[in-house]
């Protein structure tokens, strides 16, 4: 039996005992419902939100603005770590302001957000691209301060411009910092989303948190965070897969 066949077995095996405990011991241990809801539980609420609470609107508005918050945030953020990485000067004249915004908690902006903007998608959009934003300029301009100079030097030697040096050096030198800044901020750009929702949102899988967090109805939040989680996890594997296709060159390590 291969080895990624063994893992396979082995993590079905705990996602079904911890599935089993979670439908047996809340009974067993007499937990109120609206404390700790069983599976069968949840997946009869689940059956209700889809019939009665639109969760597919709910959850297609969270994975869309999820998707549109990452990509704007990680474009934002790879940009300016490009062009601050090609310029020392701009980059000190520019880091101290970077880092107060990013020892800022983000999600204190979103009622802020809701002020200019209203009861909207905007303020989730926002609160997401911040989050993103930040993880993706850090690993990008930290890869930029590491390219080797040699390679540099000798790129300026053939006469190289500037961008030729950029695409043929710089670039694949901080591609792999670039995708694990990625893959980071594709789990953030979930709590980004659901903060929004959770501050003033009308719609979506955090209006859905807070709604059923007032109604103690805690198998429509169990819900709602599986589903926020399995929209993460979707983000993130599509990274790794596109990941593995850009980094193909690089040896893997061996376990």
């Amino acid at each position: 039996m291969s080895t990624s066949r063994t893992h396979l077995y082995v993590s079905a095996g705990i996602l079904l005992v911890v599935l089993v405990l979670w439908e047996v011991l809340p009974t067993a241990l007499d937990i109120p419902r609206y404390i700790i809801p069983t599976l069968s539980d949840c997946l009869a609420e689940l059956g209700r939100m889809y019939t009665f609470d639109r969760l597919v609107s709910h959850t297609a508005s969270t994975a869309l603005y999820t998707v549109i918050g990452f990509a704007v945030g990680s474009a934002l953020g790879a940009a300016i770590g490009y062009l601050l990485g090609m310029s020392p000067f701009w980059e000190k004249v520019v880091s101290p302001y970077i880092l107060a915004l990013q020892i800022a908690p983000k999600v204190a902006f979103a009622p802020l957000f809701i002020m200019w903007f209203g009861y909207n998608a905007m303020p989730k959009l926002l609160v997401t691209v911040l989050i993103v934003f930040f993880p993706v300029l850090v690993n990008v301009l930290q890869a930029m301060r590491t390219v080797d100079r040699d390679l540099v030097n000798l790129a300026r030697a053939y006469s190289l411009s500037r961008w030729q040096i950029f695409v043929k050096i710089e670039m694949p030198s901080t591609l792999p910092n670039l995708m694990a800044g990625l893959r980071i901020a594709s789990t953030l750009a979930v709590i980004g989303v659901t903060v929004g929702e959770l501050v003033g949102g009308n719609v979506g899988l955090g209006y859905l948190i807070s709604y059923g967090g007032g109604q103690a109805n805690a198998a429509m939040v169990f819900n709602a965070i599986g589903l926020l989680t399995l929209i993460g996890t979707a983000l993130y594997m599509v990274l790794e897969r596109v990941e593995t296709r850009v980094l193909h060159y690089l040896p893997k390590a061996q376990h």
